[in-house]
């Protein structure tokens, strides 16, 4: 039986990630809504992508019975809100990453998937790509020995909206922060040193962040949304090193020692807003698996590691001077 989704949304991430539904088997995944502000965008974004229903309020999508899970695709410090209205209502959520503008919002969002005893996952999308696949398994086999350090970048040109929760960190530092603590298995660093550059109107433009671990373990990440950065990543053990080549945020090649290895990503149906984006059909075929086996949260980014991310997260700020409305609530 096919997994129904509930698009919330229909922005330009929503497109791609029904796109990339499309990739799959459509015996397994099937989009039955959408659901957006106005009722004309829905409309418009279902007869783009051939959906049955189309709903002008989120609050619509989230009394559909013949949706099972939900996708998140409003903007980031809309994302409170929306989870919890989908959660309220015993649907299981995928949501963007961030998962929430800080913390406190993001334990809110799992104490009601927890209350509601629903599957809840923040779409970190990277983990699930075969490339990431393939680097926790050389991890697990220590293929590289020990690890030591962990660098990644990632810059391009990007919003610096503070109402849409723009900025270096929550935009694109995410990235980079998530895969770092894949790397170091969801542990908590010792230490975090944070330096960057702000904008008049309060948003990081720049940032640089040293991340120190355990056995004298470091990593370390640069996000610009200003310029193009390498935007790739280095994983540096006692045997050798595994490279992620750009765009390592959506990785479709690695080179472990010297040797590379392609993961292509499937060609859409219609274009895409954004880099490899039908790669977001791991995430969605991760949310089958686990909404099959009766899990409510993945294995692979489970709660503790969302609540870990947003955590840093708030640290680097506070460091940085970046202060968002929702953090004086």
């Amino acid at each position: 039986m096919a997994t129904r989704w509930g698009i919330c949304s229909a922005g330009k991430i929503s497109h791609d990630f029904t796109v990339a539904l499309k990739t799959l088997p459509a015996e397994d995944h099937q989009v039955v809504a959408v659901a957006a502000r106005k009722l004309e965008d829905a409309q418009e974004f279902a007869r783009k992508h051939n959906i049955s229903k189309a709903y002008g309020s989120y609050e619509e999508l989230a009394r559909d019975p013949d949706v099972d899970v939900v996708y998140v695709g409003v903007v980031h410090p809309c994302h409170l809100n929306a989870c919890k209205l989908f959660t309220n209502a015993k649907k299981n959520v995928l949501c963007e990453k961030p998962l929430a503008m800080n913390a406190k919002e993001v334990k809110e969002i799992l104490d009601s998937a927890k209350k509601n005893n629903v599957f809840l996952m923040e779409a970190a999308w990277t983990r699930f790509f075969p490339a990431s696949v393939q680097i926790r398994n050389l991890l697990a086999q220590e293929y590289i020995g020990d690890v030591k350090m962990v660098r990644a970048d990632y810059g391009v040109p990007r919003s610096d909206q503070k109402d849409l929760g723009g900025g270096a960190l929550l935009d694109l530092g995410i990235f980079c922060l998530q895969f770092i603590s894949m790397v170091y298995n969801g542990e908590k660093p010792e230490s975090i040193q944070a330096s960057g550059i702000c904008l008049e109107t309060g948003v990081n433009k720049t940032l640089a962040v040293i991340l120190k671990y355990s056995k004298n373990r470091m990593a370390m990440f640069t996000c610009f949304t200003g310029v193009q950065l390498h935007n790739d990543a280095i994983i540096v053990g006692t045997k050798g090193k595994i490279q992620v080549p750009s765009p390592m945020w959506c990785p479709t090649s690695l080179v472990v020692n010297k040797k590379e290895t392609q993961y292509p990503v499937p060609e859409p149906s219609l274009p895409l807003n954004f880099t490899n984006s039908t790669g977001k059909r791991y995430e969605a075929e991760e949310v089958r698996q686990c909404l099959l086996k009766g899990l409510k949260e993945s294995p692979v980014m489970p709660h503790a590691d969302s609540l870990l991310l947003a955590e840093m997260d708030d640290e680097i700020r506070r460091q940085v001077g970046v202060v968002y409305s929702q953090d004086c609530q």
